[in-house]
């Protein structure tokens, strides 16, 4: 059995090629590194742990497992959660926005970081990082794995995508995957005009960019305004928990949406860092 056989996950040392601003709200930071080989996106929203050092390390503290099975990588993890705050690696979830083989045949992966004023020490990172930073991301070596949320099913004929600036990312590359034709309706939310994005897709997407300096509605009121095209329609919902939480109950309360068919997830909540969300008790789903 290979180690890929043997784990759909491992840690892949990485480090920053080069970063890009996207818009006000957003970094987009390319790593590339030999490890990245055996990594294996499955696209969409791709999430992975990323590993982040604290100012003045050289890369990220993480105890690396000397095997890739299962017990290893938990063992791993223990020993990390185990360490000083203070030297322990900062994990944080990201998506994997892009993967591509370069034209030497090495891969490289995007990541893009939404970054505010008052961010903690992942978005501090991101807007400091230069070239040959190190970092280390725990991460797919198959691409059909549990960490790709969005699965469309098989007599969807229609998409309904809702995401903040945090989820947009994973908006994006869901978009570049969607089955050319495919009957989508998008909103996207950010702060600022200026982080709208140009997005590819072969679906036939309405795009609606809802901006919060402009005056722009929330996502229950702008989504509660539109008429749901196909008959049978997937959602995907994902961003500040309380904002993905009322749009779920109103897709399966109000519009009766199959609550199977609403995949939704909060990647961060009002007033808490990631670390407060991973420990806060979970919300009732509705």
């Amino acid at each position: 059995m290979t180690s890929a056989e043997a784990t759909p996950f491992r840690f892949f040392p990485m480090q920053v090629a080069r970063t890009r601003r996207l818009g006000p709200s957003l970094i987009r930071v390319t790593f590339e590194g030999e490890a990245l080989a055996g990594f294996a996106a499955g696209g969409r929203d791709q999430s992975v742990s990323l590993f982040l050092p604290h100012p003045g390390q050289e890369a990220p503290v993480v105890p690396v497992p000397a095997a890739d099975d299962e017990p290893a990588m938990y063992a791993a993890l223990g020993a990390w959660r185990a360490l000083p705050d203070d030297v322990r690696a900062v994990m944080r979830s990201y998506t994997v926005r892009e993967q591509r083989r370069n034209p030497d045949g090495s891969t490289a992966i995007d990541i893009d970081f939404a970054v505010h004023t008052d961010g903690g020490p992942a978005c501090r990172w991101a807007q400091e990082a230069s070239a040959g930073d190190r970092v280390m991301v725990l991460g797919p070596a198959i691409a059909d794995n549990t960490a790709v949320r969005f699965r469309l099913p098989g007599d969807a004929d229609s998409v309904l995508l809702w995401a903040d600036e945090t989820a947009l990312p994973a908006a994006a590359a869901i978009l570049e995957w969607l089955p050319a034709g495919i009957r989508a309706q998008v909103w996207l939310e950010v702060p600022h005009a200026d982080d709208r994005l140009e997005l590819r897709t072969t679906a036939d997407a309405t795009i609606t960019w809802l901006v919060r300096d402009e005056g722009a509605p929330g996502a229950v009121e702008a989504v509660r305004a539109a008429e749901f095209a196909g008959a049978a329609p997937y959602a995907w919902i994902a961003g500040e928990s309380g904002s993905v939480k009322a749009l779920r109950r109103h897709l399966v309360g109000e519009r009766e949406l199959d609550r199977r068919r609403v995949t939704f997830v909060g990647y961060w909540r009002r007033g808490l860092s990631e670390d407060a969300l991973r420990e806060a008790p979970a919300e009732d789903e509705g």
